[in-house]
């Protein structure tokens, strides 16, 4: 479901004024005109559509510090912006005391507003990374925590909390990246195993010969204990379960049966206390069919299925995710972003996203380590807005060849220091000249490892046209590591 902005305002003319305002930012709007009225929404199961609140201080039926004081302390409660004349800020002083993020002073600015609201969301949505953070940490972790606004995403809710009210085995099923894990902890979180281990399997990441000896254990005297054992109490994640050799899947039916293992090398069962989630990308009928996936044990992991949209059938999810992956990366790389322009948001809302939520935040983390603005912008988003019809992208161009042969003497200068390297023309032995890049300056000295490599990643820039896949391939590092230079050397692709 798409979250809306919160008005609250006795006046009619400033209230329409203020809808307005506000959509024109890009959000819906829901208006009331009394503190009494907001209060009846906020202790509802509507404050779940509400991103924000905009509450108006001055009158007596907005009621602004009183709604502050009864949702002091509450859980849940979106922040809160308060507008005041000017002659009020005593009262906006004692509204911010109260709990509201910030206040703005009528008749307030559309700029002022919108700097207003977006700062609040990006404080909202690090709070709540955080809180996720610390909840998927202690297993705590609930429905009500995940971003989910979509109502694609509905069945998948009411679902997962029936499965958590039981020990039922659950099958999350859906295309790669598109959250299946974080479902999986939801289930644990709203379940009665809440705060118990919860230990997650990747199937396809262990090698064969050792599957068995990673999930039951076995005797050998410093060997790890089994992942089934760590799970006592709580709760075991078994991903991508289609992966699970055709060895292993007979131990793990017998587990699921009678909830005993035989740890390998030994000839004592062992009872456990397990809840199983498993989860898988997989065609699991059409593994079925090829003999690779035990039928029987197929149908006792799919007792309770769940299938996970993909990300572009519930595209009411992008905007939100997206400034929830801005502000965490924004915080952990100390940039001061505060938003998401609204056309940038349009251009996400428009790409199909093929690689889902996981592809969603490498983008946005990406845009965050190399843009030096206020807020993210279509510019920073040049891979999609490639890929998008009405959207303009900057491709960067190849180096100009040089026309001339320099000598030794110093590096020939193509452009601006910042954008382009120094290169030279190296004659070839077959007759053609190639770009170099010099290792000596000017006045006779050496040049620095820094200076060599910055000009290192122009050169490759310009000649792989920016794409960051084929810059980091060609030179041989990581991406991560090429973007982390690049803005030590405050680079960024040539336009």
């Amino acid at each position: 479901m798409v979250k809306s902005v919160l008005v609250v305002d006795s006046d009619p003319v400033q209230r329409r004024l203020l809808e307005e305002t506000v959509g024109r930012l890009g959000f819906n709007t829901k208006s009331v005109s009394s503190g009494e009225q907001a209060l009846q929404i906020l202790e509802s199961p509507q404050v779940s559509t509400i991103s924000l609140v905009v509450l108006d201080l001055t009158g007596s039926n907005a009621g602004g510090i009183p709604v502050l004081d009864h949702m002091q302390g509450k859980t849940g409660i979106p922040p809160i912006i308060v507008q005041a004349a000017r002659g009020e800020l005593d009262t906006a002083i004692d509204a911010m005391r109260a709990g509201a993020v910030d206040f703005v002073v009528k008749p307030a600015s559309p700029q002022r507003l919108e700097v207003s609201i977006k700062s609040a969301l990006k404080i909202k949505a690090l709070a709540d990374a955080i809180s996720r953070i610390e909840k998927s940490a202690d297993g705590t972790l609930t429905f009500d925590d995940l971003i989910i606004r979509d109502e694609a995403m509905e069945r998948v809710v009411v679902l997962g909390k029936r499965a958590a009210a039981s020990t039922i085995p659950v099958l999350i099923e859906g295309e790669a990246g598109v959250g299946k894990g974080m479902i999986a902890r939801a289930i644990q979180g709203e379940s009665d195993r809440a705060g118990k281990p919860f230990v997650v399997v990747n199937c396809g990441a262990i090698a064969k010969t050792l599957v068995e000896a990673t999930l039951f254990g076995q005797e050998a005297g410093n060997a790890p204990t089994g992942k089934f054992q760590e799970a006592e109490g709580g709760t075991l994640f078994l991903d991508e379960i289609g992966e699970l050799p055709l060895s292993a899947q007979g131990k793990l039916l017998r587990a699921l049966q009678d909830w005993t293992i035989d740890p390998v090398g030994s000839n004592t069962s062992l009872k456990v206390d397990v809840r199983l989630i498993a989860a898988t990308s997989r065609d699991m009928i059409q593994l079925v069919r090829e003999s690779r996936f035990r039928e029987d044990l197929y149908y006792r992991l799919n007792v309770f299925p769940i299938l996970m949209p993909r990300l572009r059938d519930r595209m009411d999810d992008v905007p939100e995710l997206a400034l929830h992956f801005m502000a965490r990366f924004a915080a952990e790389d100390g940039k001061r972003i505060s938003g998401i322009e609204t056309e940038a948001i349009r251009l996400l809302k428009s790409y199909a996203w093929p690689g889902n939520v996981r592809q969603l935040e490498n983008v946005v983390f990406r845009a965050v380590v190399l843009s030096d603005g206020p807020e993210l912008t279509v510019a920073d988003f040049p891979q999609i807005a490639a890929h998008v019809a009405g959207f303009e992208t900057r491709v960067p161009s190849a180096p100009a060849p040089v026309s001339h042969a320099p000598t030794f003497k110093g590096p020939a200068l193509l452009g601006a220091e910042n954008v382009i390297p120094h290169t030279i023309e190296v004659p070839a032995d077959s007759g053609r000249s190639a770009l170099g890049i010099p290792v000596v300056k000017e006045d006779g000295d050496i040049r620095s490892l820094e200076d060599i490599e910055a000009d290192m990643i122009r050169l490759a820039l310009g000649r792989y046209r920016g794409h960051m896949t084929e810059v980091a391939k060609r030179l041989k590092i990581g991406r991560s590591t090429l973007y982390r230079k690049m803005q030590e050397y405050g680079l960024e692709p040539r336009a």
